[in-house]
């Protein structure tokens, strides 16, 4: 299971004010909680600050890099900013936080994704918007990872988000989502499926109950990848669970290295 830590995003109140007032500190101690927590790709967002987000994105990307070795998930839709920030970027392979079918959308980012090589999410937003149902979402999927094919990205450098609509608004929505997983992964196997958790439980009271059940049941459909707070340590244990249980942990090992390192909480 590929974790991408979630928690460097201007759209959190402490974080936006951090990214404000250049408070590198505070930005390293968050990169270096999910690098240590064993995030495999830092996020760095800086998207609600619409003026001067590219000379932001290249300083969030420097501070998060002094702090740790992890290499950074790109996460804007501005074609300026990712440039700056797949630039900076010097930790491995970059993951590009993504493109969609909106008009000119993966065109802007198409060729600096191929020049870095990186990882991409293909988000499953279409000229329509909102995808609603499952057929829907697979259908924009399909569109999307062809297209990026096509262009030269490997399958194994897809993922492929699905959308997590909040079940609050739409009572349908967990379910749709978990179709669509099940339904992609069965069509395109050696691509991946990626989701930000937390915007299933958004407005709802205990949050982190909902993002767990959900997280288990999408990995059972086909769910490999995930935005998510990898400090939160009930979520890691479920994770080393349901990959043993699913057996994606050969012989339960990394099952047992988490055990051993009172990395499993229950």
């Amino acid at each position: 299971m590929l974790v991408v830590g979630e928690l460097i995003n201007a759209s959190r109140k402490k974080v936006g004010e951090a990214i404000a007032r250049r408070d590198a500190d505070y930005i390293k101690k968050l990169a270096r909680r999910q690098a240590e927590a064993g995030a495999d790709f830092v996020d760095v967002n800086c998207g609600t600050f619409v003026e001067g987000e590219a000379e932001l994105m290249g300083w969030l990307v420097d501070v998060v890099q002094e702090m740790v070795e992890k290499p950074l998930c790109i996460d804007t839709p501005n074609p300026e900013a990712m440039k700056v920030g797949l630039e900076r970027h010097r930790n491995g392979r970059p993951m590009v936080n993504s493109v969609t079918e909106e008009p000119g959308r993966m065109d802007a980012v198409l060729p600096l994704i191929l020049e870095r090589k990186a990882k991409v999410v293909a988000l499953c937003m279409s000229r329509a918007g909102m995808p609603s149902s499952a057929e829907e979402r697979v259908e924009v999927a399909r569109r999307l990872i062809g297209k990026l094919a096509e262009a030269g990205v490997p399958l194994d450098d897809i993922y492929v988000d699905p959308v997590v609509v909040p079940v609050g608004t739409d009572p349908q929505a967990g379910r749709a989502f978990l179709e669509a997983v099940r339904l992609i992964h069965e069509e395109f196997p050696e691509v991946h499926i990626i989701c930000g958790l937390s915007n299933v439980s958004f407005g709802l009271p205990l949050r982190k109950l909902l993002n767990r059940n959900f997280l288990v049941m999408a990995m059972a459909m086909g769910l490999d990848a995930a935005i998510l707070d990898p400090t939160d340590s009930g979520t890691i244990a479920d994770i080393c669970a349901v990959e043993a249980l699913l057996g994606r942990d050969p012989f339960c090992m990394q099952y047992i290295e988490a055990y051993r390192g009172g990395r499993l909480v229950v």
